[in-house]
């Protein structure tokens, strides 16, 4: 079989193909077109540490050899496999090549027998849970390695496993859970070695697949060529998918029966009411706000009033003691406090005051910040958030870490009060298409605010990279001490967004 190949396709192209054939095509005859976000180059990054940290735990005597692609391509590669191979040691990254399909083993370990060294294939995944593609990507996998004439005993599926919890000093072992996958990837074998012969049929064609975009250009990954799929189709002004709430199997029925449809065109009898509310206002470019009802809600919870929010950052590969896999580890906060005899502008003087935290030591921020929210937060007044399921947990976890804060930080949890359910009930504009978020809705209801004039850090996608760069010890002091200010000015700016927000829908500004 693998004669009639000109060339094999990697395990990487074969899943591309399994997503969409017109992704493949464009993987190797326009690799060009391809438009790579900061979230996939962070997510990349993410999954070369965690696979670094598999090393360790899967060979904790450091015997095993790593066969590295930049010494001298891929033939290179393949012909160290086979020397590693014969030695009967731990490999990681092992390359194999046969049947017109290329993959490279993350782990290999050597099991010997009577009859022999046997090989036992671990994949490694950034995930806390095994997913369909990941099967797929096995499969793969297992294929490839047996073709080649790989004495595969078992095929496993390693991920991350949140429930442990990080000991401390470089101490890995437990931070995996291994799912076997050996009988099912066995039973694929014929499955996978169409998808070979297919994906190959598909490269070999001197035009793209016309496929149309779909779930497929999303699932499983954000595709890289979708605005190449894209361009030149034309989409509505306003589009249905703006539509909140798209959960009923009747909308999700005809919105797949009718792509690309203009949000008015879908029949008002499918829709709850929230969602014939989005659908009025975007037709009339009338914005919905029950001005009595909201300043009511407010009215009856009162003032002073505080404004907490939280910045975090997770590692797929714990970083400090007592810490899990993607644990959210809060690190920063602002707070705005909002006194009885002034409005959100701050008129009088002091009707507005700010406090705010944060640790960019690189040690474990959460004792620090937690003692200083007590101080930020103390009084019995309610603590406005926005979305409060995130700050809840997070001041549950403080409490729960911390048992001589527990009762205060208790207290504080139990005096925190969701404006995002406030806004939903009573403000709807055109303009936040769809959207609650405090980035869309801000602008909407205070429109010379915003979040475009922020430098640096402007969104929460640009936290974490912006916290790991300023932790590193080799970043340079002046380097750090700006993105601690931008840092600092996104998070101030996320509560006064709330302040002001509460100025609008308790009628004081």
């Amino acid at each position: 079989m693998g004669s009639k190949f000109r060339r094999p396709l990697s395990k990487s192209k074969l899943m591309a193909f399994r997503q969409c054939p017109r992704r493949i095509w464009l993987e190797v005859h326009r690799p060009d077109l391809k438009i790579v976000d900061d979230r996939a180059q962070a997510a990349f990054a993410s999954g070369n540490l965690v696979g670094d940290v598999a090393r360790q735990a899967f060979d904790p005597d450091r015997s095993g050899h790593l066969v590295r692609l930049e010494d001298g391509g891929v033939a290179a590669a393949l012909q160290r496999t086979v020397a590693l191979v014969a030695l009967g040691q731990p490999i990681f990254e092992a390359g194999f090549s046969a049947n017109g399909a290329l993959a490279f083993a993350d782990i290999l370990l050597p099991r010997n027998g009577w009859a022999g060294t046997a090989w036992s294939m671990i994949e490694v995944k950034a995930s806390t849970a095994i997913k369909d593609y990941h099967r797929d990507d096995c499969a793969i996998q297992a294929y490839v390695g047996k073709a080649a004439g790989l004495r595969l005993e078992s095929i496993g599926l390693a991920h991350l496993d949140n429930a442990w919890v990080y000991p401390g000093d470089g101490e890995y072992r437990g931070l995996f859970t291994v799912v076997d996958l050996t009988r099912e990837t066995a039973e694929r074998y014929d499955e996978v070695e169409g998808w070979v012969a297919k994906a190959h049929e598909v490269v070999a064609a001197d035009r793209e697949p016309d496929i149309l975009p779909g779930p497929q250009c999303s699932r499983p990954f954000d595709c890289p060529f979708r605005q190449q799929c894209t361009k030149g189709i034309a989409t509505p002004d306003t589009p249905a998918t703006w539509l909140p709430d798209l959960r009923s199997k009747e909308v999700r029925s005809f919105l797949n029966q009718n792509p690309n449809v203009d949000i008015g065109d879908v029949p008002g009898g499918l829709l709850n009411d929230l969602q014939r509310r989005v659908q009025q206002a975007t037709m009339s470019g009338v914005p919905y706000f029950d001005h009595q009802a909201a300043a009511g809600e407010l009215a009856r919870l009162g003032l002073p009033a505080l404004f907490l929010d939280f910045e975090t950052v997770s590692f797929a590969v714990p970083r400090w003691r007592g810490t899990r896999a993607y644990e959210a580890i809060p690190f920063q906060f602002s707070v705005h406090r909002l006194e009885p005899d002034g409005g959100p502008d701050g008129v009088p003087d002091g009707a507005v005051s700010h406090a705010e935290f944060i640790d960019l030591s690189g040690e474990d921020p959460r004792r620090r910040l937690a003692e200083a929210l007590l101080r930020a937060c103390a009084g019995t007044m309610s603590i406005f958030v926005y979305n409060i399921a995130f700050e809840s947990a997070r001041v549950r976890e403080l409490a729960a870490l911390f048992p001589d804060l527990s009762d205060a930080l208790e207290g504080l949890r139990r005096r925190l009060i969701d404006l995002l359910p406030i806004v939903r009930r009573h403000f709807y504009h055109p303009s936040q298409q769809g959207s609650w978020s405090i980035k869309r809705v801000l602008p909407a209801m205070v429109p010379e605010m915003g979040y475009d004039d922020l430098d640096g850090v402007a969104s929460g996608d640009m936290v974490q990279p912006a916290f790991e760069r300023a932790t590193d010890p080799a970043t340079p002091r002046s380097e750090v001490d700006r993105l601690r200010s931008s840092m600092l000015r996104y998070c101030a700016m996320d509560t006064m967004a709330m302040v002001k927000i509460w100025g609008v829908l308790a009628g004081q500004s």
